[in-house]
């Protein structure tokens, strides 16, 4: 166990909308460089709980800091260390890449922003798309570009909000191991979701939120053990559809396949419009 404090701290967060309780008093603790997924389904207070933690709604009671920091009575140092990517990709698709990054960069008042966008397209595996507009991106990478926007000034603590929603299984796959990468590399991500494959594959602690209350918490063998052990049964590994998906389709070639076909289409769709 750590002896670092934790990077997240929440204690008995509760918010209501009228009548409606969404959180009924939601505890936990984020170790910093650690991957945590808040897990629940459609309703279950996830993405309020994100807007609280990211000074964006105000709690009914309870208290939540970030690295130390509380959330009500410090907003402007808390949004100083915290990035938020929501459900849908924030960028401008009229602007290019570069010029997406560029703009975060000068709303940042980071220094070179014009180097700082080049480091983050090649950062992110996005330098040979970095002139061509965002509209013209496949949905992986808008999504990457997203993030590289979100992370400008490298901020220690990223709050993924559904982060895979709508994409396709190649894109999810890209988002997973960028997600990991930045793990790897010291950031501290809190991520919701309502993908059990997605928590299962990602998260170094899992958060079951259900009906606006933490119902069960802890790392996937710990959750596995609640349920009692099922017989063992000798059966032939089969591939999984994601293996027989990433071998029918190349996994680098499909992904270059793909942005090239999405930028021949929108290309095509601009032509007929004329």
């Amino acid at each position: 166990m750590s002896s670092q404090p934790p990077a997240l701290k929440v204690r008995g967060i509760a918010k209501s909308f009228g009548d409606t309780a969404v959180l009924r008093g939601v505890d936990f603790d984020v170790t910093s460089g650690t991957i945590f997924a808040l897990l629940g389904s459609n309703g279950a207070g996830k993405t309020t709980l994100i807007r609280i933690l990211s000074t964006l709604l105000p709690p009914d009671e309870g208290k939540a800091t970030v690295l130390d920091h509380d959330v009500v009575a410090n907003p402007a140092t808390v949004r100083g260390v915290i990035s938020l990517t929501g459900q849908f990709a924030a960028v401008d698709e009229v602007l290019t890449g570069r010029e997406n990054l560029r703009l975060v960069a000068r709303l940042r008042h980071v220094d070179r922003p014009g180097d700082v966008a080049d480091a983050m397209l090649d950062r992110f595996s996005l330098s040979e798309a970095g002139d061509r507009r965002a509209g013209e991106y496949s949905g992986g990478m808008r999504r990457r570009l997203d993030i590289a926007m979100s992370l400008v000034g490298d901020p220690p603590i990223l709050f993924l909000d559904e982060p895979t929603t709508g994409l396709d299984p190649q894109s999810r796959i890209e988002v997973w191991n960028l997600v990991r990468s930045l793990a790897a590399g010291g950031t501290t991500v809190l991520l919701t979701t309502q993908y059990l494959d997605e928590a299962e594959h990602l998260a170094d602690r899992i958060a079951i939120l259900h009906e606006g209350r933490i119902v069960q918490e802890g790392t996937l063998s710990e959750l596995q053990r609640l349920l009692p052990r099922r017989e063992p049964v000798l059966v032939e590994p089969q591939p999984t559809l994601e293996d027989i998906f990433l071998t029918l389709i190349g996994h680098e070639e499909g992904s270059a396949a793909a942005a090239t076909a999405a930028a021949a289409a929108a290309a095509a769709e601009r032509e007929a419009l004329r």
